[in-house]
């Protein structure tokens, strides 16, 4: 079974459009790269070409990584509607009852996770430990450095 893809209509947006500009514009400049340096004569020795090729590489890997995402994908529904639980989508206020710390967090699609700007995945450790949860309750994350325990303190959207 093919792993889905969560991500908002925004992320979505994105990828359709970067597909467009990789299949249309991007690969056109790589053959036009690859094109010249094979110019410059013999291959064996020719670093332009290396470089070429391997940017051409790395372009059709993305192309399938983007393709296969836009294939398997699962649009997060958005409301205005602020849920009872922890859902991928939502905005989360934690407490950290083992420092005491406070903290908000938006639970989002792996696709669209940004850790240093607060935006956690729903497949990583932390985002596992809060789906599901309800203002009040605990919730238990498995982290490399043992077991932690948080708090749900508000669920926004």
């Amino acid at each position: 079974m093919q792993k889905k893809y969560r991500m908002s209509q925004k992320k979505y947006d994105e990828l359709r459009a970067e597909l467009e500009y990789m299949k249309t514009v991007r690969e056109k400049e790589v053959a036009d790269q690859v094109k010249e340096a094979r110019s410059f004569g013999d291959l064996s020795e020719n670093s332009e070409y290396d470089e070429a090729k391997n940017e051409q590489g790395k372009l059709y890997s993305r192309i399938a990584e983007v393709e296969n995402m836009l294939e398997n994908y699962e649009i997060i529904e958005e409301s205005d509607e602020v849920p009872e639980k922890v859902t991928t989508g939502c905005k989360v206020k934690i407490e950290d009852l083992e420092w005491g710390d406070i903290e908000e967090y938006y639970i989002v699609g792996s696709q669209e996770a940004k850790p240093m700007e607060g935006r956690i995945s729903d497949e990583s450790p932390f985002g596992i430990g809060m789906l599901g949860k309800k203002v009040g309750e605990i919730a238990v994350v498995d982290a490399p450095a043992g077991q932690q325990k948080y708090k749900i303190l508000e669920i926004s959207k």
